[in-house]
């Protein structure tokens, strides 16, 4: 029997604090966040930790959880698939992107440029939760 995959994924800050979007392979051409399975044994930050050296060759660092998602059988993703997607806030020290196979391109935008990008529907919720905190924190600055 097929059980849901549990996934990672997170919205990365830069050292100039703009955040990395990427274009993959298997969002049918939309802009998102690097990410993938959580392995048997590994906790989720540790995923999320993995994944992002194997896709960008990124270290990450304050890797904070930010929210949960279901992707049920979307026809955002290329094929048939029920995905937890456990989405993480993080910063990573550098801007050098060494891609693995699955990343087309990428960009380093302002959060609050991150909606002009064609985003799959659930990087456009991580993006609104992070404009969302920011304005929060404004406002009690």
């Amino acid at each position: 029997m097929d059980r849901p995959l549990v996934c990672v994924g997170a919205l990365v800050w830069g050292p100039d604090g703009r955040v990395l979007l990427v274009r993959t392979t298997k969002w049918r051409g939309t802009w998102g966040v690097p990410g993938g399975k959580v392995e048997w044994g590994e906790t989720l930050e540790a995923a999320t930790r993995r994944e992002f050296l194997e896709e960008t060759g990124l270290t990450l660092r304050d890797v904070r959880y930010a929210q949960t998602q279901e992707a049920v059988l979307s026809e955002e993703f290329h094929k048939p698939s029920h995905m937890l997607l456990i989405d993480h806030f993080a910063r990573a020290d550098t801007f050098d992107i060494a891609p693995n196979e699955e990343i087309e391109t990428w960009a380093w935008v302002d959060l609050s440029e991150a909606n002009t990008y064609p985003l799959n529907s659930y990087t456009r919720t991580l993006v609104d939760l992070a404009l969302a905190q920011a304005a929060a924190a404004q406002g009690q600055a």
